[in-house]
């Protein structure tokens, strides 16, 4: 892993999106799975049988699963902190699973998020919370670049840290399965905030431990 330079991804600011939650429309199971039908038919499907009666159905308790992020704030979980004014380093989580959708295709888009933070007047979360995070954010229709800028606005936002640092590492399945068809390609992207982003030499320290 080479030392990526800070990203402004997608003009940070113009494209983070609401982080916080959605309100789910009361009838979003039933409205899904009548587009879903929509477009078995439309491919020349008979919804009918035995194979595809339940699809349907099933495909909306999909969507409204891993899209299940959209109506949470996945920052609340970072209110949960506690004190350790002893400790002056980084925080970093490595190789956290997770996995999202590309809004462009909704294919999955499968991968690790690797989050360090320096903390700021001794304010912690606990390292559950980081994975929370990342799995809140993930769970609705992203890019990889506004994925990895939520996470890192969300640490800021409550942890108030003197530097966060956010990694992702991502195969997409609409490069993988269609268009160009690249199975096994990686996408990297990576956000710096803080005394990272102006300090090459500490943000090489916190990039050398996540290769470690």
């Amino acid at each position: 892993m080479t030392d990526p330079k800070p990203v402004d991804s997608l003009s940070v600011q113009e494209d983070l999106r609401p982080l916080d939650a959605l309100c789910c429309p009361e009838d979003a199971k039933s409205r899904i799975a009548g587009a879903v039908r929509t477009i078995l038919d439309a491919l020349g499907e008979d919804t009918s049988r035995e194979g595809l009666r339940d699809t349907p159905r099933r495909v909306a308790e999909m969507y409204l699963e891993v899209f299940g992020g959209l109506y949470e704030d996945p920052r609340e979980h970072l209110k949960t902190q506690f004190s350790a004014d002893r400790h002056k380093g980084a925080v970093i989580v490595k190789d956290i699973r997770f996995h999202s959708m590309c809004e462009h295709h909704l294919l999955p888009v499968v991968g690790r998020a690797h989050v360090a933070y320096l903390p700021d007047g001794g304010r912690l979360t606990g390292l559950s919370k980081l994975a929370r995070v990342v799995e809140g954010f993930a769970r609705r229709p992203q890019l990889q670049e506004r994925l990895t800028d939520q996470i890192a606005q969300g640490l800021e936002d409550i942890l108030r840290p003197a530097a966060v640092l956010v990694v992702l590492e991502a195969e997409h399945m609409c490069m993988s399965m269609r268009g160009v068809r690249a199975p096994g390609s990686s996408t990297v992207t990576t956000v710096a905030r803080g005394v990272w982003a102006d300090d090459h030499a500490a943000r090489q320290e916190i990039l050398s431990l996540l290769r470690g």
